[in-house]
């Protein structure tokens, strides 16, 4: 009766969210993927001394195919530029708390700042100025890393009453992340189009943008569980105590 009620009042305490509940190893695997990819690209146009294979084969055909499309030429490049990206990403923290996603919320505003400050005060000046190129893209890192955010946001329908309840429906939320994708594939691309950037920075960038915000959330559900548990260990001896106290007023 007593272990009864003791699990049943530690039951009831509250279990904090996770941001990727069921997706931890892909996460992880995908966040190698991303550090490797970097890391191996770095390492390759350092070597190579001269117009990356993939550059040189990919990067006319992009120019080619997006100079059609005169408007979005123009459009897309400031699509990744602080104003917007800043907007987009105080929309998503909206979103997150509209939701009861603390976790989503906190994950969108510190990884968008991180991937950009990695990228252009890290990346930039020790990795490509070296090798003589803009590598990685701050406006890939920023627009994969908003796509990210997206991602991690809907990976779980909202908990509880919410006035984003059509997010309940796991197609509206694979749609809204596929849109945020291409949003932020067009961005980058737009930038090899304008020559801004080459094929190798925009898959630099949007590898740094969605490694971080998987390193973020990650880091953020390892820090939550930990804690919980924590409160959990404290809390039992206190509910232990309350039970046994109850039982005996119950038996006098």
């Amino acid at each position: 009766m007593q272990g009864e009620t003791l699990r049943c009042a530690v039951g009831r305490q509250s279990v904090p969210r996770r941001l990727l509940p069921g997706h931890r190893r892909a996460a992880a695997v995908l966040l190698a993927a991303c550090a490797a990819i970097v890391t191996g690209l770095a390492v390759y146009l350092a070597v190579q001394g001269g117009p990356a294979w993939p550059d040189a084969s990919l990067d006319p055909w992009i120019q080619a195919e997006m100079g059609h499309f005169p408007f979005l030429l123009r459009w897309l490049p400031r699509v990744g530029t602080l104003g917007p990206v800043t907007l987009m990403t105080l929309i998503l923290m909206a979103a997150g708390a509209a939701t009861r996603n603390w976790l989503g919320a906190v994950v969108a505003g510190v990884a968008e700042a991180l991937a950009v400050g990695l990228t252009e005060y890290v990346l930039k000046p020790y990795v490509g100025g070296p090798i003589g190129q803009a590598f990685p893209s701050g406006h890939a890192a920023s627009m994969f890393a908003l796509a990210a955010s997206s991602a991690v946001l809907l990976a779980e329908p909202p908990h509880g009453r919410s006035i984003l309840a059509f997010l309940k429906f796991r197609t509206v939320r694979l749609l809204l992340v596929l849109m945020a994708l291409v949003l932020a594939a067009a961005v980058a691309a737009a930038q090899v189009a304008v020559g801004a950037h080459v094929f190798t920075d925009a898959v630099g960038g949007a590898a740094v943008g969605v490694g971080v915000v998987l390193a973020c959330a990650l880091a953020l559900d390892s820090v939550t569980g930990q804690a919980y548990q924590a409160y959990r260990a404290r809390r039992a001896p206190a509910v232990e105590a309350d039970s046994v106290h109850s039982d005996d007023e119950h038996m006098a």
